[in-house]
């Protein structure tokens, strides 16, 4: 068994789609970035990555390259998922905590936990989706960003 920990955070910025777990959620601001800057699917990765030994998400997709411009998450998650099948693991669980302040995210997060277990390929039910608001404290209270914990537990499969 190992366990692995991500976290990432991006702020806020008009004009931007917030996409958090692949899902599209309706809000004035998106989360800026090279990518699609989903932080949730980015800590998720890097929780996944850590738990291998595999470094980290931006050494794998590195903002200074133009190729990942824009690029969906999911696509980057679903490749760490099939470095876990190389490397013969799979997940047990995984829990995540989004700290976000608006939009109010209860309604999206079935949907955010069934469209990452699907990514990863296991039940829903080995996939959790916190929230937690900023209480109007530091950069998450006062709206200018969302940052994302996530942690996991995965297992070998070699006998």
């Amino acid at each position: 068994m190992r366990i692995g920990q991500g976290y990432d955070i991006h702020p806020l910025r008009e004009g931007r789609a917030l996409i958090l777990g692949g899902v599209t959620i309706p809000h004035s601001h998106g989360l800026d970035g090279h990518s699609d800057a989903d932080a949730l699917t980015h800590a998720v990765c890097d929780a996944l990555l850590g738990a291998m030994g595999e470094g980290d998400l931006g050494t794998r997709y590195p903002a200074s390259n133009p190729a990942f411009k824009d690029l969906s998450s999911l696509l980057m998650l679903d490749n760490v998922v099939q470095t876990l099948m190389e490397k013969n693991y799979e997940l047990v669980n995984l829990d995540t905590v989004i700290c976000a302040q608006a939009p109010k995210l209860a309604p999206y997060l079935k949907p955010m936990q069934e469209s990452i277990a699907r990514t990863l390929n296991v039940d829903a039910s080995q996939v959790n989706i916190k929230v937690k608001s900023g209480e109007g404290i530091g950069m998450i209270g006062r709206e200018e960003g969302i940052a994302v914990l996530a942690v996991c537990l995965i297992q070998s499969l070699k006998n």
